[in-house]
């Protein structure tokens, strides 16, 4: 029999001020200790309003790690590099890049942005990139539920990303009252956040509310758990983040992780010394377009 899971913490992230300047908050979205978030390092809910055409953002590097950036609503990047809503690119930092996101005119932005741990003997993987297009992403939409699978597999769904780390990201959308069962590996670190509405969960039906995160439990040993999501009187829209865990110890300190801060030191000293390459320089075998 598959073990049902239950939800075993509840919170709400605040908004703060984010870099971004004058319109931008951020809501810090992991906030538990990384040994029940295993291998979610952070996850950032970025919301701007920009109304002034001066750039913010920029290039700057990271290592040791992926990025996992979601465009819920608006666009952010430029030129044939943008992400727009609905879009999501997976950047593995590995062995250390430069990134660019930049902003120059007024926007309407909102995006969800995972730092994803690797595994150990993929820290200093080679940097790839990938990009999937809202318009190629897995979806079915019946009996209410309209399913989105941007990693991973879910609701007889299978995402074409690669991983390094096995990932499960999905979108929901459920109509009032609405339900879906599913199923998810028991042994992986898993939280829902909603983004709008209302939806209960785990075995005991608790109500996650509009931007409350909620993590589920989890099996020491792998196999398939029961997963049951009910939306309320005004229907749900929210995100499932799934992954394995890879149980060692990590080392972060700015934009980079690592697994000793002898690598962090001789990380930053690659930076300076302009030895890290830019992401869209990568080789075109580490360039994918779904």
């Amino acid at each position: 029999m598959n073990m049902k899971r239950k939800l075993t913490t509840v919170y709400t992230p605040h908004a703060q001020p984010g870099f971004l300047g004058k319109g931008h908050t951020a809501r810090p979205v992991v906030a538990v200790d990384f040994d029940q978030s295993d291998p979610f390092i952070m996850l950032m809910d970025d919301r701007l309003e920009k109304t002034d055409h001066t750039p913010v953002g920029g290039p700057h590097p990271h290592a040791g790690f992926e990025t996992v950036t979601l465009v819920l609503a608006g666009e952010i990047g430029e030129g044939e590099h943008a992400l727009r809503s609905g879009d999501l690119e997976m950047m593995t930092a590995g062995s250390g890049i430069v990134h660019t996101e930049t902003i120059s005119k007024p926007a309407t932005m909102h995006i969800l942005q995972l730092w994803l741990n690797l595994p150990k003997l993929e820290r200093k993987a080679q940097p790839r990139v990938q990009r999937l297009s809202a318009a190629h992403v897995p979806f079915r939409s019946e009996d209410g539920v309209a399913v989105k699978v941007y990693s991973g597999a879910f609701a007889g769904l299978t995402s074409p990303l690669k991983n390094h780390t096995p990932l499960i990201l999905v979108e929901l959308k459920l109509d009032p009252y609405a339900k879906l069962e599913s199923v998810l590996p028991a042994n992986f670190s898993t939280f829902i956040y909603v983004i709008e509405g209302a939806a209960e969960t785990g075995s005991g039906n608790y109500l996650l509310t509009g931007d409350q995160v909620g993590w589920l439990d989890r099996s020491a040993l792998p196999g398939e758990s029961e997963l049951n999501i009910t939306a309320g009187k005004d229907g749900a829209r929210l995100v499932i983040y799934a992954a394995e865990p890879q149980h060692h110890e990590i080392v972060s300190h700015g934009p980079f992780i690592a697994d000793t801060m002898e690598d962090i030191r001789q990380l930053y000293a690659d930076y300076r010394s302009g030895r890290m390459g830019h992401i869209h320089d990568v080789p075109e075998e580490q360039q994918f377009s779904y």
